[in-house]
């Protein structure tokens, strides 16, 4: 049974960062891509970061590009979003997930396990 377990959320000033986490378990995590989405209130699901398995690939959503940053630790099945000049449209329930595959996507509905998601809110 595959398990993502986000941590890191909580409340910042704008220009301010974070560190989220998700840690996997179960599977074998360096075989599969990663990545990061988020749901703000009224708004849909949309793609913030995607890595691939080995952690040389990544790709960003064009509103967080140079400011955030998607890495992972295989060793500790784990993957991380580096939050910085953060602001307050950034503000949403920020989940982790894996792909069903090693390769980056960016849509939604070509990962397989989600995370139950931490909360970011970003006040002005």
């Amino acid at each position: 049974q595959v398990q993502l377990v986000e941590s890191g959320g909580g409340l910042v000033q704008a220009g301010g960062s974070l560190r989220l986490s998700c840690a996997a378990s179960g599977g074998t995590f360096s075989n599969y891509a990663m990545g990061w989405f988020r749901q703000a209130p009224g708004k849909e699901r949309e793609f913030v970061a995607a890595i691939n398995w080995s952690g040389a690939g990544t790709v960003y959503a064009d509103s967080v590009k140079g400011r955030f940053t998607i890495s992972r630790d295989n060793a500790k099945n784990t993957i991380y979003l580096q939050m910085n000049s953060l602001k307050p449209e950034d503000t949403a329930v920020y989940y982790c997930a894996r792909n069903r595959g090693s390769l980056i996507y960016i849509e939604g509905r070509k990962y397989e396990y989600w995370g139950q998601g931490t909360q970011v809110t970003v006040s002005s």
